[in-house]
């Protein structure tokens, strides 16, 4: 079922803000006419925006669900700490906690992409009674580990994530925030874009390509209006809160080791979904490889086929199939009632 996707400013969803301590959260819910059968989360990725989820979100609230979607720390109008302690998926995880019990006191329907995703695995973790379900967009489910890995550690081992080290340290958002040329050739080129020679704006073994920015054709995965709105967004803050995500490796570790000495044989009892996109080239399908062994509830596993990392807006009519099939499967009955 095709539905129009979300537009800035859109009359459709309610614009709401959440406070916790000194941090602020821009969210939208969208809700459906009646009473909503249930709600879902929605956390997006790096370097995005609520609005990652435009497809989606008409799409579930015709499913007669109730939908929440942050901007997530340091993007947008949500507060962008210069500190990394805020930014851990522990603290992160009791924000959207937080969040979501402004909005419902019964458990949810959670969803994440990339930095998103390793956001839902591990609030799942912290708090598997406030989830029915869960599905994870382009990113495995990592279980703690007990020693601490070091980036440069991490990078030997996984050498598709050689682009972290980049993102870890002050280039890229020095690179991205020297001119606002550099910002719009960053946002056209993360989506699609190409240099008149068909070069990209970023790669995995290198990161973001200065000397490609200003030669940065349009977007291929949006539209010129979602890219003002993206520029729009990201000249707040800039891509230091965004890159901070990237610092806390340390900080998550060691929550990792307090999470897994508490949780020692977790294992996920609600049902669960995994999406990987056929040509991610940081995250390609082969991470998901033995992913079973950590689920003992039901478990789905997806290949979206010719689906680069941003499958949810390149493939939305396939992947909005594969959530809503997913939530049938868990609501069942409830869903039917209600339609």
């Amino acid at each position: 079922m095709s539905v129009e996707p979300l537009v800035p400013n859109d009359p459709r969803v309610e614009e709401k803000f959440f406070t916790t301590g000194d941090i602020k959260y821009r969210y939208i819910l969208a809700k459906p006419a009646g009473k909503p059968t249930a709600t879902v989360l929605l956390i997006h990725g790096f370097p995005d925006l609520g609005m990652a989820w435009r497809y989606t979100v008409p799409y579930l609230v015709s499913m007669n669900l109730q939908v929440i979607v942050p901007d997530m720390l340091g993007y947008g109008q949500t507060s962008a700490p210069d500190g990394i302690e805020d930014y851990t998926m522990k603290n992160v995880s009791a924000h959207m906690v937080g969040l979501v019990k402004e909005v419902t006191d019964q458990p949810i329907i959670l969803g994440g992409h990339d930095w998103g995703a390793f956001v839902v695995w591990r609030l799942t973790n912290y708090y598997p009674e406030l989830i029915r379900c869960v599905f994870s967009i382009c990113v495995p489910y990592g279980p703690p580990a007990p020693v601490k890995v070091s980036l440069e550690d991490f990078i030997k081992k996984m050498p598709n994530f050689t682009y972290q080290a980049q993102l870890a340290g002050e280039e890229a958002e020095k690179i991205v925030g020297k001119s606002p040329e550099n910002l719009r050739g960053f946002v056209n080129g993360i989506f699609g874009g190409k240099t008149p020679e068909g070069g990209p704006v970023f790669t995995v073994e290198r990161g973001v390509i200065e000397e490609n920015l200003p030669r940065m054709g349009n977007a291929a995965l949006m539209s010129q209006d979602i890219v003002d709105y993206y520029v729009q967004e990201f000249s707040r803050h800039g891509l230091h809160g965004p890159c901070n995500w990237y610092r806390t490796r340390s900080l998550n570790g060691d929550d990792d080791i307090a999470l897994l000495q508490k949780q020692p044989d977790f294992k996920f009892q609600m049902p669960a979904m995994l999406l990987m996109a056929e040509l991610d080239s940081a995250l390609p399908p082969r991470l998901a490889d033995g992913q079973e062994k950590y689920f003992e509830g039901p478990f789905k596993r997806e290949l979206i086929k010719g689906a680069s990392h941003w499958a949810m807006i390149q493939c939305p009519d396939e992947v909005n199939k594969h959530i809503g099939d997913f939530v049938k499967s868990v609501l069942g009955d409830e869903l039917k009632a209600s339609l």
